[in-house]
């Protein structure tokens, strides 16, 4: 089916590949498609719910039908169009929704039921009887849905993700494309130029017409050419733009790797690109579609302009003996191209009354498709003219041209909706419809080449001046300049069988009109309950045809009856390359503190934090436990002075002229008071009233803060920041940015902490003009240092905290220091250990389910301001003596082990859960107090002190006698943090 002297192919370097199990030969610049048409393969696959047999129609991602399965093993790719898949040796593929082959399916039994499946059959069948639901009914629809399929095997394959910023993107190598690029890049501006195709150019590669003096593949090939060479330009084929979002974003897709024999282990099989621009012009072309008659699923039956497209590109010939079905004078252009390469045209099927004087070429009117001929592949067209008389005509193929749809998806991913035209029949573009995006060209509603060309040229300069660039005037070379002659014709009626609008879908002109029968009138209800426009293509042939359908089936005009509903992505996206980074470690990644090297040659083992890896202890010759270690540091704090990194804590900075009342808002406490130098500890509600997060923050200077959150609800807080600042207060002046990774921040407890920090600051410091909850700016060694006077062993304790490219010698130093005064490092256990001996709260008891009035810290709640999720903290029961309040328990007798998990009973009563009290949240064993200690949370639990509870653990069999305390077990009235 090769046409010699015909296409862009390079005919002398072939490409072996296998499809269905057979070795086929194409040429480098082929897609599947068009090396199988080459080839003589009709059937590509079959249909989604009927299995009819289908084959290629259209050459780029529209395409509904020839979509296969790539590769084998873990990396197959279900759904891949066979339209843009380059061939490439190694290539191996096969068609997919068949068994066992294309050739014989046998659920292509579904063809013969046909009437009991139509549009919403499942909504009526799987009714009766009601169990048979969830055990029968469901899982065989679930099992029958799809069409390709995964193989279930991990996926280890890299895909990537990229940003890229400019002042003009353009989407779309046409001519309108090009010609705003080229106009653009000369502008001087950072141009982007986006093209799906593996070849920019557009449909210029598909057709025969000249532009400027050359044919239109060769202009198109100067033109990349000069872009090419133009340092402000980058050129990115196989690359389609998905969506367009605010602020000038927009999603893209590129395939890297997915053409290539033997990629290099490092090459991405795709990578996702995030693209903005301060200005786009979207030149994406347009879309021919289709014309419903009878049986117009054939393999064989194609739109002319794919059809044109295979023969002036490919040089592949889509049949020997073609028929020709338009509305349009575009489809004229098809029978013109195919009789110069020396192609049998059978016959014009002209819709139209006024057909154009056509010279030699067999045109006919006044006659409708009512049928075609053949399973496999098409062999005979059915036609009726007015009076009845039925005839044949025999032919491989038929074009047929229904009209252009323009692709204006992007236009409408921000809600826009496209204004009806009907001097083309089809939905264009209004201006705005997505800020700083601009239509040109087909995109536009706009076909002929030279109208493209002066439409991009526009585009270009309108952007070059909103960039406050001038814009010479643009040579626009010679081209055609035909005009379109269309007439609405959607629908061949009379016919006696099925005829078919989503070919992917298996959706029907029948199954239109009874979503409106049943009253499924609007569009966005038809669509849902006929699956019209659902399928992989979403539509981009079929939705319009549809939209006619039913406008006529409910009696309205296609303007009213409107349109469904853009929504990216434009062409599917696989979750590997929309999630890229996101498989092994980079969807858990590890987090190491600048310590970590440090800690891991003194032998501590690491426990997860987050995604943060921390010391757990600290071991020591003769130490024959952990408990051993835990005990040593939690008494060397105590009695001498420890060092700990702290720096996995969340460290936020806010600052501008809102940025007190700010705070105010998101704690329950003041800080629009707090003066400079000063921390003050804060405490942070959810929406619903429960406690988010607790932390210091600390003033830094007029209108700058820096927050400190816990490690675990780092990111959950920031989150919450952005949404509260988004949703809430807008208009407010100030900025906030994560710096957790910025600073290297370690915690210095003890005794003799004051002392040990004297010992490498510049500047001395002392009790009195360095008190408790103070902070500063330090020198330490020439560095610049940041000192917090804060404590969560309560110990007089202080935090210092320097550029992260300084803290492993920081933290070296330190605990060198430490040891020389008997002290050193302490890790996770007994950072635990200290909290819980003070009553310090973590997320293992604000774990989302408590609020303030649970922990005993109602009182930071202001009566003077509101701040988020008071109001729903006030709501009935979610205080008073019914909640559950947090206590402290210890052992009776003292030397009994407890265990975090239990749950609380009162004395004497069963332990079962109609009995429950309570709950233990976290215990430890007390060197200092030589005993377990647990905080947990008691049923009315704070006056309860005093008193004994039974603590029940049935998974490790513990019961347990405690007594209910005060939480703060050591050193309740605070004297050794304030020392």
């Amino acid at each position: 089916m090769r046409i010699e002297g015909r296409g862009l192919v390079d005919r002398s370097a072939p490409v072996g590949f296998r499809f269905d199990g057979k070795d086929y030969t194409g040429f480098q610049g082929d897609t599947l498609a068009s090396a199988l048409l080459a080839s003589g393969v009709r059937v590509f696959g079959r249909s989604f719910k009927y299995h009819r047999p289908r084959g290629v129609m259209t050459a780029g991602s529209e395409e509904p039908n020839a979509l296969v399965t790539v590769g084998r093993g873990a990396g197959q790719v279900p759904n891949v169009r066979a339209t843009l898949q380059e061939i490439h040796a190694g290539l191996e593929a096969r068609g997919q929704n068949c068994w066992p082959s294309l050739g014989f399916d046998v659920m292509e039994v579904n063809d013969l039921f046909s009437n009991y499946l139509s549009a919403g059959f499942y909504y009526k069948t799987f009714m009766w009887p009601r169990k048979f639901w969830e055990a029968v009914y469901e899982p065989a629809i679930r099992r029958a849905a799809g069409l390709g399929a995964l193989s279930r095997q991990s996926n280890d394959e890299h895909y990537e993700k990229a940003f890229a910023f400019c002042d003009l993107l353009v989407v779309g190598s046409g001519p309108a494309g090009l010609m705003a690029a080229r106009e653009a890049a000369r502008g001087g501006a950072e141009v982007i130029l986006a093209e799906e195709d593996h070849r920019m150019g557009g449909r210029l590669l598909a057709e025969t017409h000249e532009v400027g003096g050359q044919s239109g593949a060769g202009w198109a090939a100067a033109t990349v050419a000069e872009l090419a060479s133009m340092p402000n330009v980058r050129l990115m084929p196989r690359t389609s733009v998905i969506g367009a979002y605010d602020n000038g974003t927009y999603g893209a897709l590129e395939r890297v790797g997915l053409h290539v024999a033997t990629p290099a282990a490092a090459l991405p099989r795709e990578c996702f690109w995030r693209i903005v621009a301060k200005r786009a012009v979207l030149a994406s072309g347009a879309h021919e579609r289709q014309i419903a008659f009878s049986n117009n699923d054939r393999p064989g039956v194609m739109t002319a302009g794919a059809v044109r497209a295979y023969l002036n590109r490919w040089g592949v010939a889509a049949g020997q003996n073609v028929t020709i079905l338009t509305n349009n004078d575009d489809g004229y252009r098809t029978a013109r191209d195919l009789i110069a390469a020396g192609l049998h045209v059978a016959g014009v099927i002209d819709a139209r009354d006024d057909a154009p004087a056509a010279g030699d070429l067999p045109v006919r009117t006044g006659v409708r498709v009512i049928d075609t001929g053949g399973r496999m592949s098409l062999r005979e067209v059915v036609v009726a003219d007015r009076d009845g008389k039925v005839s044949r005509i025999v032919t491989d193929c038929l074009a047929v041209s229904g009209g252009w749809n323009p692709a204006l998806h992007l236009t409408c991913h921000m809600n826009g909706r496209p204004a009806w035209r009907e001097d083309i029949a089809a939905f264009v573009p209004k201006p705005g419809m997505v800020p700083g995006l601009t239509a040109a060209g087909a995109a536009n509603g706009t076909f002929s080449t030279r109208a493209c060309l002066a439409e991009g040229a526009a585009a270009a300069a309108e952007a070059l001046e909103s960039l406050g660039r001038g814009a010479a005037p643009a040579d626009l070379p010679e081209a055609e300049d035909g005009a379109v002659r269309i007439r609405a014709y959607w629908e061949v009626p009379g016919g006696k069988h099925r005829a078919w609008l989503d070919f992917a879908n298996d959706v029907t002109t029948k199954d239109v009109r009874l979503a409106a029968q049943e009253n499924f009138a609007s569009v966005e209800h038809m669509k849902r309950y006929t699956t019209q426009g659902m399928a992989p293509d979403q539509g981009k042939n079929s939705n319009v045809a549809a939209l006619a359908v039913l406008a006529d089936a409910t009696g309205r005009g296609i303007p009213e009856t409107g349109t469904t509903t853009f929504r990216p992505p434009y062409v599917p996206v696989s979750i590997a390359a929309m999630g890229a980074g996101g498989q092994g470690k980079g969807f858990a990644p590890q987090r190491f503190t600048t310590s970590h090297k440090a800690a891991s040659e003194r032998g501590a083992p690491m426990i997860e934090a987050g995604l943060w890896y921390r010391p757990s202890y600290f071991p020591r010759p003769g130490e024959a436990t952990w408990r051993d270690a835990c005990d040593r540091e939690v008494l060397m704090v105590r009695d001498r002075v420890g060092i700990c990194d702290v720096s996995t804590l969340g460290k936020i900075d806010i600052q501008g002229p809102d940025a007190g009342r700010f705070l105010d808002l998101v704690y329950t406490n003041t800080f629009s008071t707090l003066k400079p130098g000063r921390v003050r500890y804060g405490l942070m509600l959810r929406e619903d009233g429960l406690v988010l997060d607790d932390g210091t923050t600390a003033c830094w200077g007029e209108n700058h803060y820096l927050m400190t959150t816990t490690t675990a609800a780092a990111g959950l807080v920031m989150r919450h920041l952005e949404f509260v600042h988004q949703a809430h207060c807008p208009d407010w002046d100030l900025r906030m940015i994560s710096v957790t990774e910025a600073w290297a921040q370690f915690a210095v407890a003890g005794p003799l902490a004051r002392e040990l920090l004297n010992s490498v600051l510049e500047t001395p410091i002392d009790g009195e003009d360095f008190p408790f909850l103070s902070c500063g700016t330090v020198r330490i060694m020439g560095i610049e240092a940041r000192l917090f006077r804060i404590s969560f062993s309560g110990e007089l304790g202080y935090e210092i905290a320097v550029p992260a490219r300084y803290g492993e010698a920081l933290y070296r130093d330190l605990v060198a220091r430490a040891e020389n005064l008997g002290g050193g490092a302490y890790g996770m256990e007994a950072l635990n250990v200290l909290r819980i001996e003070k009553g310090f709260i973590t997320h293992a008891e604000i774990h989302g389910r408590t609020t303030a009035f649970d922990i005993g810290l109602q009182g930071m709640v202001s009566a003077k301001k509101d701040c988020v999720g008071k109001a729903a903290s006030q709501r009935e029961g979610l205080g008073g003596p019914e909640r559950e309040q947090l206590v402290g328990l210890r052992p009776i007798p003292m030397s009994r082990q407890i265990g975090a998990g239990a749950h609380l009973f009162n004395e004497g009563a069963e332990p079962v859960s109609a009995n429950d009290q309570g709950y233990v949240t976290s215990v430890c064993y007390s060197p200092t107090m030589k005993t377990y200690l647990a905080l947990a949370f008691l049923k009315d639990g704070r006056a309860r002190h005093g008193q004994r509870v039974r603590l029940v653990d049935h998974l490790r069999g513990t019961d347990v006698v405690c007594e209910v305390m005060n939480p703060i077990f050591f050193d309740p009235e605070g004297g050794r943090a304030r020392a």
